[in-house]
């Protein structure tokens, strides 16, 4: 028995078109967002580079066992933003961080981003609610309801902005009982 595995014709081209649709719509299912949730405009970019602590969050492996969570945003010469978002790991003892690059969705006073980690691969980073006088604290959603973080200029943004986070993102369908809050090391 013989097994002939024809490289060219229709069957290759179908095959070649179904993975690229797959990949496709694996790549752009990650720029959603959650059905309640829309990006704040009026964004002003400037404004919002510079260092955020990340004060809540709902519970994620790759920031597990981490404290003392920023993230840091500065300009990209291609018009982009860069991301380095770094924690102190408990267990290790150690910094631990990562460097991305984000991008506008749509247009640079919308506050929807497209971010990456990894290579061509990116995810939604969606800014729904923000301190628009002071840029003193933002609420981001990621493709989905089980991505949440309330981000501040300092690791204690105080009561009514955290229970304003609760309230909002309770409203747009995050479960915010399982809010994780982010332990900071005096700073």
């Amino acid at each position: 028995m013989s097994i002939t595995i024809k490289l060219r014709g229709t069957g290759f081209k179908r095959m070649k078109a179904i993975v690229m649709l797959f990949f496709l719509v694996v790549l752009t299912g990650c720029l959603g967002m959650p059905e309640r949730v829309s990006p704040v405009t009026g964004f002003e970019a400037d404004r919002y580079l510079g260092t955020w602590y990340e004060v809540a969050r709902l519970d994620h492996s790759f920031e597990r066992g981490l404290k003392n969570i920023s993230a840091t945003y500065s300009k990209r010469d291609d018009g982009g933003i860069n991301v380095l978002n770094r924690g102190y790991s408990i267990e290790d003892q150690e910094w631990n961080q990562a460097q991305g690059k984000a991008y506008f969705v749509e247009d640079e006073r919308t506050g929807y981003l497209k971010v990456s980690f990894f290579g061509p691969f990116y995810g939604s980073y969606v800014v729904f609610d923000l301190d628009k006088e002071g840029y003193e604290y933002a609420f981001i959603s990621g493709p989905d309801t089980d991505y949440l973080w309330l981000l501040a200029r300092t690791p204690n943004p105080g009561e009514a902005v955290i229970n304003r986070f609760k309230t909002v993102a309770k409203a747009k369908g995050f479960d915010t009982n399982e809010l994780i809050f982010v332990e900071h090391d005096d700073l």
